[in-house]
């Protein structure tokens, strides 16, 4: 059976919506066992006990990735508990629309500290272990907007251009641990964030055909086209590919 995670520890940051929630159901499904990672404990604990309820293994635990000892703690827990993990989804991160003239130096810091630093803070914390074990997959979401430029998004892009540079490097430093680290670089998706976002705008309906429109194909991604993705970078079938930014955007950057 082709993406096999039977056996396999993972955890995902953000897990308790959107594309983090959807990855825990896709990699639980898979066979592996999902620790549900969140700075939400409510809703990290809602989406494993869907995931058991479905007859797969999950357990939810609250870590928000700005504070290196919750990343530390996190560590900790799934090495006492199963000794490895196996695959990190580093998928916790967070937005902002303005120019530099909207943006604060205050702003740009905020994402700069869950979008690049949570990534840092997380894989610091979990690759010694992989290293060790001389095993493991990272995958990080970055976006879009970290491959090409994006009106209006200053900050969100300056952090995940960050993200795939990190990612890039973290593979090129232990190709030979035998790690593989890569990105999935989403256009725009609906999730509640983009959802709750729409409601904000004078005329919801006319900005979510604007934002379907931005994709080739004429509309946003869900949350499990993402995930599909994931799952494959951190599948076996994906053992030769490492350092990689996989565009998943609808064909929106197809004529840059």
């Amino acid at each position: 059976m082709p993406f096999d995670l039977s056996g396999r520890i993972a955890l995902v940051t953000g897990g308790a919506s959107g594309i983090g929630e959807a990855t825990c159901y896709t990699l639980a499904s898979a066979g592996a066992l999902v620790y549900v990672a969140d700075r939400e404990l409510d809703g990290a604990e809602r989406v494993a006990a869907a995931i058991r309820s479905a007859g797969g293994q999950s357990a939810a635990m609250r870590v928000d990735v700005t504070v290196e000892s919750d990343c530390a703690e996190a560590a900790d827990t799934v090495t006492a508990a199963h000794k490895r993990l196996d695959v990190l989804v580093n998928n916790a991160g967070i937005g902002h629309v303005g120019t530099i003239h909207q943006t604060t130096g205050a702003d740009l810091d905020r994402l700069y500290t869950v979008n690049v630093r949570g990534v840092f803070n997380m894989t610091k914390a979990f690759i010694p272990g992989m290293i060790a074990r001389h095993a493991g997959a990272i995958v990080n979401t970055a976006s879009i907007g970290g491959i090409i430029g994006i009106k209006d998004r200053l900050a969100y892009c300056t952090t995940k251009f960050a993200v795939v540079g990190l990612t890039k490097c973290l593979a090129l430093d232990h190709a030979m641990d035998g790690i593989r680290v890569n990105c999935v670089c989403p256009g725009r998706v609906e999730t509640p964030f983009v959802k709750q976002r729409l409601k904000e705008y004078p005329d919801p309906e006319a900005a979510y055909r604007e934002m379907a429109a931005t994709q080739a194909i004429g509309r946003m991604g869900t949350p499990e086209e993402i995930a599909a993705s994931i799952l494959y970078l951190a599948s076996d079938e994906a053992a030769f590919i490492t350092g990689s930014a996989l565009i998943i955007d609808g064909g929106w950057s197809a004529g840059t």
